[in-house]
């Protein structure tokens, strides 16, 4: 398969009668399957209501099946379409943060989206996404799109569309190039179902914002507790992993640069993920600088391109540091334990 690449300029008037943009948007109303950009992450898109297009993004990625997708929509009416009902709570959320990094799960209405899509549940997750392109794809299209993140299952999620590409170069229709992403981590997943919203994923939305809009906000069990089950399925698996086996180091940049040390020893070639205050700290045979430590949006915004540039050296471990779990620093402290299933070297 020929994968197609389209590019306009984000900020170009009047993109809904760009041809790019229609043209696009006809490959998803054909059930193609079509990498758009959000600003969170590429998400790789397809009709929602259709098992065909839905089949062809869980081939691409080899997703597992019951890890289900995010809907996306550029009109709260098209909410109508397949979501039951939607709650007082969710209708707080959606006027403060959409369009945005934030996914709400509602009940579903039967019979309308791909159970595929759903990994046959009684909820569906939906998000707006914030992005001047994928809101304009979405509205021309006219459906609600399925679009998890564009990237081979596990690995480090695309934050432009040469990641698309490396991933899913000749297995996808289309990638559409809007430029590298902003928020760098995927959106928030708020389970609205219940009395208490209930955090399932943190991501560009932190609890305090949440709290600030709606009061008591719960965080899913299993996001602390390694034995908790997961009340989305697919938080159950490694995600964002690079090629190496990465190791989270809790404890001093001496600590860490001696763990180092004993891995060069033994001919290891290792790789150090720190931000730019500690950047001079570590000899190590790759160290990379995600963002700054003071501004934790810029460690979320380059975590992905980081991960990934940790493939391209070709290191055999990895040691990262840490960072707070308040504010982003909850999203980025999931992603990384994530990536190193959960494997931490303590001083």
């Amino acid at each position: 398969m020929n994968t197609k690449v389209w590019k306009v300029d984000n900020y170009v008037d009047n993109l809904k009668n760009n041809p790019q943009v229609v043209d696009a948007a006809d490959f998803l109303r054909k059930n193609e399957v079509v990498a758009l950009p959000t600003e969170t992450v590429y998400g790789l898109g397809g009709n929602a209501e259709s098992d065909e297009a839905v089949a062809k993004i869980y081939e691409a990625k080899g997703r597992p099946g019951d890890n289900p997708l995010i809907i996306h929509i550029a009109d709260r009416q098209q909410l109508t379409r397949f979501v039951a009902d939607v709650p007082h709570k969710a209708e707080q959320l959606m006027d403060a943060f959409w369009p945005g990094p934030l996914t709400i799960i509602f009940n579903k209405k039967e019979g309308v989206l791909s159970e595929k899509a759903t990994a046959g549940l009684a909820t569906v997750a939906v998000r707006m996404p914030d992005h001047p392109v994928a809101l304009a794809l979405l509205e021309v299209c006219g459906l609600p799109i399925a679009a998890p993140s564009a990237n081979s299952s596990g690995k480090p999620s695309p934050t432009t569309a040469a990641h698309v590409l490396d991933d899913l170069n000749g297995k996808i229709a289309g990638v559409f190039d809007g430029g590298p992403t902003g928020v760098g981590v995927e959106s928030t997943v708020v389970d609205c179902t219940e009395e208490i919203p209930v955090i399932l994923r943190p991501g560009g939305v932190t609890l305090e914002q949440l709290a600030e809009v709606v009061g008591e906000v719960h965080v899913d069990a299993a996001l602390t507790d390694e034995a908790a089950r997961p009340k989305a399925p697919g938080m159950k698996y490694r995600h964002y992993a690079p090629n190496a086996p990465l190791f989270m180091v809790s404890g001093t940049t001496g600590f860490l640069q001696k763990l180092v040390t004993e891995k060069q020893q033994e001919g290891l070639k290792v790789g150090v993920l720190t931000t730019e205050e500690n950047v001079d700290q570590y000899s190590a045979d790759l160290v990379l600088a995600c963002g700054r430590r003071a501004e934790l949006e810029t460690v979320a915004a380059a975590l992905y391109e980081t991960l990934r540039r940790f493939n391209q050296g070709q290191v055999d471990v990895i040691y990262s540091e840490m960072f707070t779990n308040t504010g982003v620093g909850n999203a980025i402290m999931n992603r990384l334990q994530k990536a190193a299933g959960n494997k931490l070297i303590s001083e």
